[in-house]
């Protein structure tokens, strides 16, 4: 299931370093040195994330966020 959440991926010149962010999942973010990095730290991070949800019996929120350009594309 994790992997239906959409990850929004970008480079922060900010922290000089690439963001993965999973905007369904409060909080649930990682970077990397690589783009590669971050998406494979924010995996662990969703897994980890999800993990502790189901353990603390916290609701899982259901995939739904979708960018604006596929919301426009639908409309």
């Amino acid at each position: 299931m994790k992997n239906r959440y959409h990850i929004n991926l970008f480079y922060s010149e900010a922290d000089a370093c690439w963001v993965a962010d999973v905007p369904d999942l409060k909080q649930c973010s990682a970077f990397g040195s690589t783009p590669e990095e971050a998406l494979t730290e924010v995996n662990i991070a969703m897994d980890l994330w999800l993990g502790t949800a189901r353990k603390l019996r916290k609701p899982i929120p259901k995939p739904a966020y979708r960018p604006a350009i596929y919301q426009l594309a639908a409309g």
